[in-house]
């Protein structure tokens, strides 16, 4: 069965706020949790239940969000939080839904390794590199686990110690009238853990500014707007924590000749008017090499002309595109004499055809006529 658009799950336009988002999740969420459901019916809220939390996992998320507004359903399969696991607990939608008022993780306790940041990367290509395919190195500035202390924190020979406020939980209790809340705990910010013997090397933080070099792998046929996702290769996790991915836009670069339109090539070649009117064969570029493209006699500027198979593979699959070529017929500049006299000679030659030689002309008179004797001109 296919998934149901997520913004359509929520409730919320495509344009909603995150605010708007959370305000949506948190009224679908607690009514159809499966605890306040039961019987034939806590089935099918357990379901719902399911999808809403799935939705909200990636409405919630910017980069989540828009790699689904992108691509949909296909841009965001295998990611974090989404496989089996989204149903949840009662303590889930707790944190979830209520850990911002009392200014804590809500209900989940204990120490959580927190993941790194995603990063992004802007990338620009050649239009041959794009539709080829290529291997690029590129290097960036990132948080990276200190190799020093292994992302500990602490110095080498030494380790981190239990928080002796949380006793390494990372939340201390707090009472508030009728209501006991958790808290981040003040002493040790949610790291569970205290360290005596900072690292000199990272200053107790476990994690190091610096630029490292990646190879990123582009496939074959991608376009401006399409993102390579490098899982692992975003800002190191603190405490331990996994590190976040990162993110290559592709940007292709304007190419002197070729336009792309999805799959296909556009370009613009110039003919002298004597091969518009006598037809002829020309050499026309693609990206494989040069093609034959045969000009019929009394080609007119603007003749489009499609070469099959000349075009772009997507990267996503689909037939090859074709290369559309558009005819511009060139003036001759800088006649001397001669040249004159013959293009004199060649015009009271076509003067003696009208029509014949020159349909669309002789049309256009016939209107202008007819405008100026319906307007008494």
């Amino acid at each position: 069965m296919s998934k149901r658009d997520y913004y359509e799950v929520l409730g919320v336009s495509r344009t909603a706020t995150s605010v708007e988002i959370k305000k949506a999740y948190r009224k679908l969420a607690m009514k159809y949790h499966p605890d306040r459901n039961s019987g034939e019916d806590g089935e099918q809220a357990e379901i719902r239940f399911k999808e809403v939390k799935l939705a909200y996992e990636v409405l919630s998320d910017d980069q989540k969000r828009a790699a689904y507004d992108q691509f949909g359903h296909a841009g965001v399969e295998g990611a974090a939080g989404m496989g089996g696991g989204a149903g949840g607990s009662f303590s889930d939608i707790f944190g979830d839904v209520f850990g911002d008022i009392f200014g804590g993780g809500g209900g989940r306790g204990g120490h959580r390794h927190q993941r790194g940041a995603d990063m992004g990367y802007n990338l620009e290509l050649s239009l041959e590199d794009a539709v080829k395919g290529t291997t690029v190195k590129i290097r960036i500035p990132a948080q990276v686990t200190c190799d020093a202390c292994g992302g500990s924190g602490a110095k080498k020979g030494t380790s981190p110690k239990p928080c002796t406020t949380c006793g390494g939980s990372g939340q201390v209790r707090m009472q508030q009238g009728f209501f006991i809340a958790q808290q981040t705990c003040p002493t040790c910010h949610g790291r569970g853990v205290q360290i005596d013997d900072p690292c000199p090397a990272c200053h107790g933080q476990g994690r190091i500014q610096k630029h490292k070099t990646l190879s990123v792998k582009v496939p074959a046929g991608v376009d401006s707007g399409d993102r390579i996702r490098l899982a692992g290769e975003g800002e190191a996790g603190e405490n331990g924590g996994p590190a976040g991915d990162l993110y290559v836009q592709i940007h292709v670069k304007p190419h002197p000749i070729f336009e792309r339109d999805d799959a296909n090539l556009y370009c613009e070649v110039p003919i002298p008017f004597t091969t518009a009117a006598l037809g002829g064969e020309l050499e026309v570029p693609t990206l494989e090499g040069k093609v034959k493209l045969k000009v019929p006699a009394g080609t007119q500027t603007g003749k489009l002309f499609r070469i099959r198979g000349k075009g772009i593979k997507p990267v996503r699959g689909g037939l090859v595109g074709d290369l559309l070529c558009k005819v511009v017929v060139e003036t001759p500049i800088n006649l001397n004499d001669e040249q004159k006299e013959l293009l004199e000679k060649l015009e009271s030659s076509l003067q003696g055809g009208g029509r014949k030689h020159s349909p669309n002309a002789s049309s256009w008179l016939d209107g202008v006529k007819s405008f100026f004797k319906e307007m008494g001109f």
